[in-house]
């Protein structure tokens, strides 16, 4: 089973939300795990909240802040869109997905972010059991 790594800053906010959706909507196929460059004390308590009135999922039970060094080694590398240089994580693909931190912003911004999150997710498990990654 491939293993995918959500890199951003933090790792409090879109990677965190990457990794629940990678592992409820793509456990299947692919092993989701998050990490930042740098870490902060807690995951956003916005997305937490968020993430469990649209999914159901409790992202503070199976989740933590972790640094890069952290991470097992990975078939594919996603950073989040804020421009973070993870070079010496070596993985077989890399993409950037572009998406800004919703962190301060409003729940409709929150939503918006974990929506196009949602769809990203399917394109690597698409990806993968078409062979193509």
């Amino acid at each position: 089973m491939k293993k995918v790594g959500f890199i951003c800053v933090h790792n409090s906010c879109r990677s965190q939300i990457a990794e629940a959706l990678g592992k409820h909507l793509a456990g299947d196929v692919f092993e989701s795990y998050s990490a930042g460059t740098h870490i902060v004390d807690t995951i956003n308590q916005d997305a937490v909240r968020l993430m469990k009135a649209q999914y159901g999922i409790d992202m503070e039970k199976m989740q933590y802040s972790k640094v890069q060094g952290e991470l097992p080694p990975l078939d594919i590398v996603v950073t989040m869109g804020c421009n973070v240089n993870c070079s010496y994580l070596p993985a077989a693909h890399r993409e950037d997905w572009g998406l800004a931190d919703p962190t301060g912003q409003s729940d409709e911004v929150f939503m918006r972010t974990m929506e196009a999150i949602e769809r990203k997710i399917i394109e690597p498990k698409e990806r993968i059991l078409s062979g193509r990654l």
